[in-house]
This record gives structure tokens, C-alpha cells and sequence, in this order.
């Protein structure tokens, strides 16, 4: 699933350590979400949305 979590995360000026703490995850679960390798559960992209403030649909693409 592609997804916006680089480039906001990057707007934000968060590493991904930062993002990982502030979603309650480790640092690994945002990068395999960032290179496409996991795709989160709902109430992880719920928080995500609300970290970045964004709607959900926003942030993740299920297109091709």
C-alpha cells in the first residue's frame, strides 16, 4: 500500500524513532509501513492520521 508517512514525517522534522514513540510502535514498524513492507492495522492508521492530522484516506493509497 503506498502511503505519505515519508514526507509528512519529514514536514514534521520527526525521525522515524520520533513518530515511532509518538504512534506507541518501534522504529521497525515504521520503516517496513514507510517502504511498503507492512501494512498497519486500522487503529495504528487512526493514530497516524490524527498524529499528522489527516484523514486516513489521505495518508494510505490502496491503488497500484
Amino acid at each position: 500500500m503506498k502511503n505519505r508517512i515519508t514526507a509528512l514525517r519529514a514536514e514534521h522534522g520527526w525521525t522515524q524513532a520520533d513518530l515511532a514513540q509518538r504512534a506507541g510502535v518501534s522504529r521497525q514498524t515504521i520503516n517496513a509501513i514507510e517502504t511498503g513492507k507492512f501494512d498497519p492495522s486500522l487503529p495504528l492508521a487512526f493514530r497516524l492520521s490524527r498524529l499528522f492530522n489527516q484523514k486516513i484516506e489521505d495518508l494510505f493509497d490502496d491503488e497500484p
